[in-house]
Order: structure tokens, then C-alpha cells, then sequence
């Protein structure tokens, strides 16, 4: 918890709000409650700002350093307020980041593709510090938003923190994958966390005509894309906005790859040899581009894991989900053709490969281009709208 009530007289905050408009993040509409719900009201005394270029969390206490502490909080970065679901203490970072204060400019893009207006009611799925149903509550007024968290120690500082900035959401502790038929029906439902399926529980709750807006991607990797879903007589269809990466909702975090199990069942020297023309500049595109995220909705149950690069050699493996197949290509600088191996009933490199073609033959087609549809009997994906060339996604 906070030990004093915020600073208000911040000039990165001040900075941090023009740098959001100048951006197009934060809309005129929302500007006034920018400036109202202040983001260090809902922040713990020790928390880990997130470095987006290193990848790396670090602490920062203000009991300690409350100018770094202010600094972080004022910055457009995700901060880490909670490790492995609660078990982890002290200030070294934990294994896995499960609670954290989004970056302020996804926040308020994800608050303006919501486009809610006077009177809608608003179920916010994840409520984390707090501070996006505080936002809600701030611009649609008193009973208008639920919010609902599975951590119970998680909901009631967010709860607190809420009250104390004079905020009274709805907050219900539950799984957000069931959403909270007890309010229902809603005009808006906002998820801050990822999913890797819709789930029908939303589809039921949200009314005809309303909106679903969630971060969604696959078990391919941690790549995410914003879901903007219309629900139409039982089915929910939309497009994806923009790529955003976020802590997966914890129905469907999914287990974790063990590698040494993979080769236990598939020894290396009895895997299948082969080698591909493609290069590591061609498949390895970066966070937050959009070859990953397509080959996440084209390669079914598959995991990716990308080594680091030792000695100008990179390995790249491929994990099946369903079964113990495995696949590895090995890129070396200055080798026109990279090795591969693959072991098991599916061949996952030929796979990822297809599917990579796919992609390049129909343009190399961005994120925005694709969209799913959902409904209680599963999901399709589709390129260039929901009448054109669409596929079930598992």
C-alpha cells in the first residue's frame, strides 16, 4: 500500500498528459479524467517498472526513492505490482509478472475505441490497481461499472484505493472468463487482460449492438491484438486495432513448456533433417510486428521460443501442444540456407513455413486487416472481413 496520499503537483505528470495528447492516446473527452484519476493513487509503495527496450523489471520502493518512485509512475511505461500471483516477496522481481498498471497511453487508447457514452453500463474485466474502473467511474458516474478481479487480495486494495479517491465501482471478486451475469446486460465490456478465446459468457452478457474490447492472441506467443467485437444475435465480430501485449488472463494462461520433455520424447539425433531458404532477417520481425501474431492464428497449438544469439548462431524452436512435436531451426550468420529438425506426428516447421507463405503471397497483410468472429461454438478468424477467406482458430 501507499503510505501518504500522492503529490499533485507533478511536472512529469503534466508532461506525461501532453505527450498522450499530442499522440492521439488521450482524447479530448477523456482529458478531463486524466487529470482527475491520478495513476499514483493506485500504485503501491514498492513496484517494478517495466523497461519496454530491455525487457526488464526493476523495483522501485518510494518509502526509499519517491522521486524515482514519481518518475515511473509519470512515465508511459507498464509497471509490475504483483509476482506469481501473490506468493512472491520482497523486491527482487519474481518468475512470473500476474498484476500490473498498464501503460497509460494503452489505457486511454483502449478507453477511446470503447467509445462509451452518457448511460451505458460497463463491466471491466481485470481490475488490477483499479484504476481503469476508476476511470469508468469517473466519466459514466455512480452505478454504472463492475468491475471484477479473481484475486481477492488484488480486489480489495483496488477497492480501497478506489474509495479513497472518492470512486465507487462495483467491484466484485470472481473469474472474469464468467464475466458477472448478476449485472448484466452491459453496453460495454472492457478486458485489461489477455484472452486466448472469447468466452460465450461475454457474448450472453453483452447486449445487442454493444462492443467487446480485449486483448487476444494465441499460445504461438506473448503477441496480443486489441479485439473490437460487435455482438449481433448471439455472435460477436470485429476486427483487431492494433498489436499490445498483456499478462494473460489466468483461465487461460496454459501450461508451461517443459523443452526437455520435447526431447526426451524426440531425441535430437532422431529428429527428421532438413534446411530452409528463409532467413533469420525475413522470420525474426520483432515485438509488436505483425508476422508473429499471423502465424499465431495460422499455426495452430503451437509455441514459438526464440533463443538468444551466441557466437552469430540463433536457434529458433517450435513446441506442439497437443502431442510432443517439436521443431528447431538453427540460423548462422552468413549461411544462405538455416538448418532444420523436426520430430513427431506434426511436422511444425513445415507448418510455420506454410504459413509464412501464405502470408507473404496475400501481401504481407497487417494486423488490422485480419479480425475474428466467436460465438458459443468457437472461433474463425478472417482477412478483409468476415465474408472473405476465414478459418477456425483453436
Amino acid at each position: 500500500m501507499t503510505t501518504d496520499a500522492p503529490r499533485t503537483d507533478r511536472p512529469g505528470r503534466k508532461e506525461l498528459g501532453r505527450l498522450l495528447m499530442e499522440s492521439g492516446a488521450l482524447s479530448s473527452d477523456w482529458a478531463p479524467t486524466f487529470a482527475a484519476v491520478d495513476r499514483a493513487a493506485f500504485l503501491p509503495d514498492l513496484m517494478w517498472p517495466y523497461d519496454m527496450a530491455t525487457r526488464v523489471s526493476t523495483p522501485v520502493d518510494r518509502r526509499e526513492d519517491s522521486d524515482t518512485w514519481y518518475a515511473a509512475v509519470d512515465s508511459d511505461v507498464p509497471i509490475v505490482t504483483q509476482w506469481d500471483d501473490g506468493a512472491h516477496r520482497g523486491p527482487v522481481p519474481g518468475k512470473l509478472a500476474t498484476s500490473s498498471s498498464s501503460m497509460p497511453s494503452v489505457v486511454y487508447s483502449l478507453l477511446q475505441d470503447l467509445d462509451v457514452e452518457d448511460g451505458m453500463r460497463v463491466l471491466d474485466v481485470g481490475t488490477g490497481t483499479g484504476e481503469t474502473a476508476g476511470a469508468l467511474t469517473h466519466r459514466l458516474g455512480p452505478g454504472k461499472v463492475t468491475t471484477i478481479e479473481v484475486d481477492g487480495a488484488v480486489s480489495a486494495r483496488a477497492r480501497e484505493r478506489l474509495c479513497g479517491h472518492g470512486l465507487y465501482p462495483d467491484v466484485v471478486v470472481g473469474d472474469g472468463f464468467r464475466g458477472h451475469p448478476d449485472a448484466a446486460p452491459y453496453d460495454r465490456l472492457l478486458a485489461t487482460v489477455g484472452i486466448r478465446r472469447v468466452p460465450p459468457a461475454w457474448i450472453r452478457q453483452v447486449r445487442p449492438g454493444g462492443v467487446i474490447l480485449a486483448p487476444w492472441g494465441t499460445s504461438y506467443g506473448n503477441e496480443d491484438a486489441v479485439l473490437r467485437l460487435e455482438i449481433d444475435g448471439g455472435v460477436a465480430v470485429g476486427p483487431f486495432t492494433r498489436s499490445v501485449e498483456f499478462m494473460k488472463l489466468r483461465a487461460q494462461r496454459g501450461a508451461a513448456v517443459v523443452h526437455d520433455d520435447y526431447l526426451a520424447a524426440g531425441p535430437l539425433e532422431d529428429a527428421e533433417r532438413s534446411t530452409t531458404p528463409l532467413t533469420e532477417e525475413e522470420f525474426l520481425t520483432g515485438r509488436f510486428t505483425d508476422l508473429p501474431f499471423v502465424l499465431g492464428l495460422r499455426v495452430p497449438q503451437c509455441r514459438q521460443a526464440v533463443a538468444e544469439k551466441r557466437d552469430g548462431t540463433r536457434p529458433v524452436w517450435f513446441y506442439g501442444l497437443t502431442d510432443r512435436s517439436w521443431a528447431c531451426v538453427m540460423f548462422r550468420d552468413g549461411e544462405r540456407h538455416a538448418s532444420v529438425w523436426q520430430s513427431g506426428p506434426r511436422h511444425l516447421w513445415d507448418e510455420v513455413a506454410d504459413a509464412y507463405l501464405w502470408w507473404k503471397d496475400r501481401g504481407s497483410p497487417g494486423v488490422t486487416r485480419f479480425g475474428l468472429t466467436a460465438d458459443a461454438c468457437g472461433q474463425r478468424a478472417w482477412l478483409d472481413g468476415p465474408a472473405n477467406e476465414s478459418w477456425p482458430v483453436r
